[in-house]
């Protein structure tokens, strides 16, 4: 599959998806943290697909307003608002017979989401400015980096789009979930780069491909490819190390651990190692991390409380009924964090 490297059970599922999905016309929801292949996986549906040799357009959803987002998607016509000079053909309309892949489509207005929701079901739009109706025959492919059932949740996304859009969904694994395809991923790219720079390809000792795999890699794929092009350059010729590899990777180990009262950072690494830890399939990943974290913190909070519920609430920001609740619900059969009985305000915890 072009552009796509890895053997990992991961990437095999991955691929399977893609190739079932291609012949047929229905949308596509691409989902995965930023770097891990997105387009390259939506190019790929298209070039599989009975539209190969129609056109293939993307939009970055993201990157525009919701005016020029709505003139671009849909296009416009001379005299629709200030600044249209001219007529304009949308890219829906430039994908007919072929593909539209649309980035970041978490980023959408609710305006446009409704819009979106008539193409899929109508396969029909107007032009800014315009009543003409015009018909279009084009296959959405969509991607996100965000978890769009919390986006319902929290009224940003439409739950009637989401499921147009969610016909077959294909989850792009970060990299630090395929840690075995790092090696065939490094050679892949030096190959690319060594060609591109007319360069003699750099020895990469095995020492470092270890290492190289034990990296967390938040930048996924997109930024393990930026390191080998930086090495392409920068080694001529000389076997590389793991600070050319990876430059300031122990600077962003300690800003990731977070500095004492930087505790965005702390929370990010804990995210971090949690996701490196548990299995890919695991099902209760929130459910683990978030009542770990919220008993941790009951059970050093308590104690430097003298074990005083209403001193604990005001100290934690939350009702002393709540607290109470919380205490029960995470209370174990070994009587940690066990709930007193309700009473007044000096209420106090047994440990």
């Amino acid at each position: 599959m072009p552009g796509v490297v890895g053997t990992s059970a991961a990437m095999r599922a991955v691929y399977r998806l893609t190739r079932l999905v291609a012949a047929s016309r229905a949308s596509v929801l691409l989902v995965g943290a930023t770097g891990t292949g997105k387009e390259v996986i939506a190019r790929n549906i298209h070039r599989l697909s009975p539209r190969a040799d129609g056109p293939y357009v993307r939009v970055n959803c993201g990157a525009l307003s919701e005016s020029l987002l709505e003139s671009e998607l849909f296009g416009h016509i001379k005299g629709a608002f200030t600044g249209a000079v001219d007529n304009k053909t949308g890219r829906f309309e430039a994908a007919h017979g072929g593909t539209i892949f649309l980035d970041e489509i978490n980023s959408m207005t609710p305006k446009l989401q409704v819009k979106l929701l008539r193409v899929l079901q109508e396969r029909e739009f107007e032009r800014v400015g315009e009543s003409r109706t015009i018909r279009v025959d084009a296959r959405v492919i969509g991607a996100t980096n965000q978890f769009l059932e919390n986006e319902i949740e929290a009224g940003r996304f439409r739950e009637d789009l989401y499921y147009r859009l969610n016909v077959v969904p294909i989850f792009l694994p970060p990299l630090y979930q395929r840690r075995e395809d790092i090696p065939a991923l490094v050679r892949y790219f030096l190959e690319r780069y060594c060609e591109e720079n007319r360069r003699d390809p750099p020895e990469v000792p095995a020492a470092i491909l270890e290492r190289m795999q034990q990296y967390e890699w938040p930048g996924n794929v997109r930024e393990l490819e930026n390191c080998v092009e930086r090495a392409v350059v920068l080694a001529h010729g000389q076997p590389v190390n793991f600070e050319l590899m990876v430059p300031g990777q122990e600077q962003r180990m300690r800003a990731a651990h977070g500095k004492s009262g930087d505790l965005d950072g702390m929370i990010q690494n804990l995210v971090r190692l949690a996701l490196a830890k548990l299995p890919s399939d695991d099902g209760r990943l929130h459910e683990r991390l978030v009542r770990g974290v919220e008993r941790e913190l009951l059970e050093q909070v308590l104690p430097l409380c003298d074990n005083v519920l209403v001193k604990a609430a005001a100290r934690l920001g939350i009702n002393r009924n709540t607290l109470h609740k919380k205490l029960s619900e995470l209370k174990n059969p070994n009587g940690t964090l066990e709930a007193p009985e309700a009473g007044g305000v000096g209420d106090k915890v047994i440990g």
